[in-house]
């Protein structure tokens, strides 16, 4: 049988200690990899502290496929700045640069409009019905750094999600069928 016949002999002879190690160590990775999520969320006053950018909207100066590093500071946004933001009734975060800066002086609040450096026209489109410009609560952060094209795992997973479901299952098996 091979290589199959000899991982499910090996999944056969798990005794219960090892399988309970490997489900403590399996719930450590996970319990340790939220809590760098939620320290990077608290260091960088982000609610998502890394982002994919998934179009081609900011080229040149973003690719399909970079990951973005965000802050959010009390510092007024200004124009020429990359933000990430929500859209009301879009579930998927937007990356683009802030080219206008309006103040309300009735109440000291800062609206923005945006763009991507690719697109001709700027994103009053992709605001929601009757939106014409974003306002704090909308922007999630600030771009701080980036990585180029690192975020193509993510996206390849996102959008082949059976290429996810086998990479899963390789390490649930590697998981189960390891003897440490």
């Amino acid at each position: 049988m091979g290589w199959v016949g000899d991982t499910v002999d090996s999944i056969k002879s798990i005794q219960i200690r090892q399988a309970l190690s490997q489900a403590v160590s399996l719930g450590l990775i996970v319990t340790s990899a939220l809590i760098i999520w939620k320290g990077l969320m608290l260091m960088t006053g982000s609610e998502s502290p890394v982002v994919v950018v998934l179009s081609e909207s900011m080229e040149p100066g973003f690719a399909r496929g970079d990951i973005l590093f965000l802050h959010m500071s009390k510092d007024p946004i200004r124009a020429g700045e990359i933000v990430v933001f929500n859209v009301d009734g879009r579930p998927i975060p937007i990356v683009h640069r802030v080219i206008k800066v309006h103040e309300r002086k009735d109440t000291g609040e800062d609206y923005v409009l945006t763009k991507g450096d690719n697109n001709s026209d700027d994103d009053r489109i992709l605001y929601a019905p009757g939106q014409r410009w974003l306002q704090k609560h909308h922007i999630m952060g600030r771009a701080a750094g980036f990585l180029p094209y690192v975020g193509w795992v993510t996206i390849i997973m996102t959008e082949k999600p059976i290429i996810k479901y086998i990479i899963i299952g390789a390490l649930g098996l590697l998981v189960i069928t390891s003897k440490d």
